[in-house]
């Protein structure tokens, strides 16, 4: 895979950039996580919040609005970011009937610690509910309509992710 080609994705120095996500937590089906964003003053994007089990919760999630990221096969993502020492979920959203269904990726953070992740698009698994969905197939990139980030690591307490980009590197 070429490293010459590098779509950004999303970039957040740009006026804006908040209008393109949305947090979506386990209250949408009865549990009392918390978990919003905010573009800071680094211009980067803070997810954060506190994680909660209760009521059959276990989730916080920021991600994009539907809208077209014409991603193609042989693609992958890199993510720019620094977060708490906890595993994030990077999701693809496909338009799709199946209820809670997203392409779903580790994002390994270090404590307080800018990393670079690159994540294959063949690496990505389908999920149902957090629970892998075997008879999926694998993503389709051109139906990718939108990502985002997902904590649900089974850990009670505070979270923080901060994103500065996401690319794409294109196979050339």
């Amino acid at each position: 895979m070429a490293e010459d080609t590098r779509l950004v994705l999303f970039d957040f120095s740009l006026p804006g950039a908040a209008s393109e996500w949305q947090a979506v937590n386990d209250g949408v089906m009865g549990g009392v996580s918390e978990g919003t964003f905010q573009i800071t003053d680094r211009k980067t994007l803070a997810f954060f919040g506190t994680l909660s089990l209760e009521n059959n919760g276990g989730f916080a999630s920021v991600r994009t609005k539907a809208k077209k990221l014409s991603l193609e096969s042989g693609d992958a993502l890199r993510v720019r970011v620094r977060g708490d020492g906890r595993q994030y979920s990077l999701n693809l959203y496909v338009p799709r009937p199946q209820v809670a269904f997203s392409y779903r990726a580790t994002v390994t953070t270090t404590s307080d610690e800018w990393v670079e992740v690159t994540l294959p698009l063949d690496t990505f698994e389908a999920t149902s509910f957090g629970r892998v969905v075997k008879d999926a197939g694998a993503v389709k990139p051109n139906e990718v309509n939108a990502l985002g980030f997902m904590v649900s690591d089974k850990k009670a307490g505070p979270f923080k992710l901060e994103i500065e980009w996401v690319k794409v590197v294109r196979a050339v």
